[in-house]
């Protein structure tokens, strides 16, 4: 594996400054950056403000002046570089901004993109500032194959060459401890108070719960959509359960790794995910999962298992999986029956939790996703 020692790149990691609670992307970005520095690269983060994706014409102009900054200027080290440093950059500036993109790659700087998500909304946008990239570095293989289907010419051009090179480097987990659990049993939804995130659903499956033992806590930024996580808090109270779910906002150090401790299940049924880092971070903690299925969080729920497939709704047969993906649209019965399931079979508990025990020894660290980046920027070179 690539990266330590005198043959590490510079790297410069452009990333949005207008992301500030704490997202997959933010979080994925940091220790990507950690990662690349603990195997000798020399990484400067530089954050970019802008109404971003797509941005304003001068933010996209500023952007387009940064991909092209001489190498003299950058250096986290504040050393005198002679070769340009590997520049990548968050899909969530790039793939809304082609201009820039395609400016520094006809000047010789074409940047490398790193796609957590697609930019649905510009589909045109984003295959022109894929098209002009160095390489693409997706965060998951679901979000690589969603690249991938959605634009052809990344795969081969009309001559049948390959094009712009799609590469996967999955989020690395650090080590955490084991969960201690709760009696009765307790549910942990780590997620931004947003509608794809789907709180309002997971609420009303637990409001069909009442007549078993257990309490939740919903942890995650209030401020990224304040309409939304207002509806939360009053759909606690409408639902009755003002004594079961607490709805803690954003939490950070001690009192995050709290709530980490007392969790029994955790939950994540995003609309749309492209992996879901949350789900890891439990499996870290030997705490299972139920997700929604047909999201990437279902590949980061099988990220420490040994092949086995789950049912989708959480039943019938044995298997590996550290919990259940289920099948769900706005009806929140397929939730309820798959938590009152976990919650009335002590047997179904301790199978999820053993094998998200197991799970957590297999896990890859956030090295392993350094030393690929460096793997695919080496080769590239």
């Amino acid at each position: 594996m690539t990266g330590s020692g005198a043959g590490s790149p510079a790297v410069r990691l452009i990333v949005p400054g207008n992301v500030l609670h704490n997202s997959g992307g933010n979080a994925y970005n940091a220790a990507l950056a950690r990662g690349l520095t603990a195997l000798g690269a020399d990484v400067d983060i530089c954050r970019i403000d802008g109404t971003w994706p797509v941005g304003s014409e001068e933010e996209r102009r500023r952007l387009a002046g940064l991909l092209l900054d001489g190498a003299d200027d950058v250096g986290s080290a504040g050393r005198e570089a002679t070769v340009p440093p590997v520049t990548i950059v968050d899909g969530l500036v790039a793939l809304g901004a082609p201009s820039a993109l395609e400016e520094a790659a006809a000047a010789g700087r074409p940047a490398w993109i790193l796609v957590h998500m697609q930019l649905a909304e510009h589909p045109d946008l984003e295959g022109r500032a894929l098209a002009a990239a160095a390489g693409v570095i997706c965060a998951s293989s679901t979000a690589a194959s969603e690249l991938q289907a959605r634009h052809s010419l990344l795969r081969l051009n009309s001559a049948g060459r390959s094009t712009t090179p799609i590469h996967v480097a999955l989020p690395g987990t650090s080590a955490a401890p084991t969960a201690a659990g709760s009696n009765p049993p307790h549910f942990l939804a780590v997620a931004a108070l947003l509608p794809n995130k789907d709180q309002l659903l997971l609420l009303k499956a637990l409001a069909g719960l009442r007549d078993l033992p257990w309490t939740a806590s919903l942890v995650g930024s209030d401020a990224a959509d304040p309409a939304y996580a207002e509806a939360v808090r009053s759909a606690v109270t409408a639902l009755g359960l003002r004594d079961r779910v607490s709805v803690e906002g954003e939490l950070r150090g001690p009192a995050l790794e709290t709530e980490w401790d007392r969790a029994d299940l955790s939950l994540l049924i995003s609309q749309a995910e492209t992996y879901g880092m949350v789900v890891t971070e439990s499996l870290a903690r030997g705490i299972p999962v139920v997700v929604r299925d047909g999201t990437g969080a279902v590949e980061a729920l099988a990220a420490g298992s040994r092949g086995a497939a789950e049912a989708p709704d959480g039943g019938g047969g044995a298997s590996a999986l550290p919990g259940a993906a289920v099948v769900l649209g706005t009806d929140p019965a397929p939730l309820e029956r798959a938590l009152r399931r976990w919650l009335s079979t002590p047997e179904l508990r301790l199978r999820w939790r053993e094998a998200a025990l197991a799970a957590r020894n297999r896990l890859p660290g956030w090295d392993v996703t350094a030393g690929t980046v460096l793997d695919f920027i080496a080769a590239a070179g």
